[in-house]
């Protein structure tokens, strides 16, 4: 029997969209859970007696329970905000629900003896952008130099040894933390990696909020989106250069810029994989920099990065297949 792979995500996810029909074919049996309808959609019992553990899930309405002992392979995609019958919970109420709940499912799945693409454990342990770059740098990356503190003193120090421009950029979210409020709350939008100029310099003292990380500034001569899945490689050449808005942030996809599929050298192919499965992943999403020159430069790993959007643009980079073969041949290995 083709054990099933279990999809962990919210609603909105294009990449669980689009792997599901790819599994079907395989005859993987997909089971996804949206974490943005949950428990609400959901009826979730998880039975420990002396002899025996017992883990099921049903979507509402159906009346059919599935027994969890049949999911081969978890794919950790998206987190979401949980959502409840009662829609007007007291703050105090949502609160206490979402701990609750977040015990019941994870007491749940965490006992699942399957393939884990990849563990919510490894997937923490691999998002400390400092851990990340001191890691890359002992694995025989070059790294830029970067500095993470709440110390204006600091920040000067760090740049006035720096020959050329440094930059300021976010350690946890671009967005400025917007999506963990309500619309009504939200006081900022995007902000993006910045060249720090001297009106900044000015207001150095605004690091004592809290720490901010800074780096130098490497000049590219183009960047590069690794996708790791499992020990596959996928690159993409990002031709950030080519146009002023992404020069400094390759992120602003207004930008039409160009991508390419291209072969990195085995020793920098190895380097990313050896990178990724040493936390324990099975996936990861990396950023490199292509120097003028030809130095290749280690910015970060997003160890649940987007990838869809490079396949797009870069339709022979088969990331979304192989990751479907990948996680139904290892649902089927026995465990």
């Amino acid at each position: 029997m083709n054990k099933r792979v279990l999809i962990v995500t919210h609603s909105g996810d294009l990449h669980a969209d689009r792997i599901i029909p790819l599994l079907a074919a395989k005859g993987a049996l997909p089971l996804r859970i949206n974490l943005d309808a949950f428990p609400r959609d959901y009826q979730l019992c998880q039975l420990i007696e002396n002899r025996h553990c017992v883990n099921r899930l049903r979507l509402l309405p159906e009346e059919q329970w599935i027994d969890l002992d049949t999911v081969g392979a978890v794919w950790m995609r998206k987190s979401a905000e949980f959502s409840y019958l009662s829609a007007d919970l007291a703050q105090q109420e949502r609160a206490y629900a979402r701990l609750e709940t977040e015990q019941a499912l994870f007491s749940m799945l965490y006992t699942l003896d399957c393939y884990w693409m990849s563990h919510p454990r490894a997937v923490r342990g691999a998002l400390w952008k400092g851990e990340q770059l001191e890691r890359a740098r002992q694995m025989g990356f070059r790294v830029p130099a970067s500095i993470m503190t709440n110390s204006p003193d600091q920040v000067r120090q760090f740049r006035q040894r720096i020959a050329g421009p440094i930059i300021f950029k976010s350690m946890s979210t671009p967005t400025l933390a917007a999506d963990d409020v309500d619309v009504e709350q939200r006081i900022s939008g995007t902000l993006i990696t910045t060249i720090v100029d001297d009106d900044m310099l000015a207001e150095l003292d605004a690091v004592r909020e809290l720490s901010c990380h800074f780096q130098e500034y490497i000049p590219k001569r183009h960047e590069l989106r690794v996708t790791v899945v499992g020990r596959r490689v996928f690159a993409a050449v990002l031709h950030s250069q080519d146009d002023p808005r992404t020069t400094i942030d390759s992120r602003d996809m207004s930008a039409p810029i160009r991508y390419e599929a291209c072969s990195l050298a085995p020793e920098i192919e190895r380097r990313c994989v050896d990178f990724v499965r040493s936390y324990g992943l099975e996936f990861g999403a990396l950023d490199l920099i292509v120097t003028p020159e030809d130095d290749i430069v280690f910015l970060e790993n997003n160890p649940a990065g987007q990838f869809l959007y490079v396949q797009e643009l870069v339709p022979e980079l088969r990331i979304l297949e192989a990751l479907a073969d990948t996680l139904h041949q290892e649902a089927q290995c026995p465990r």
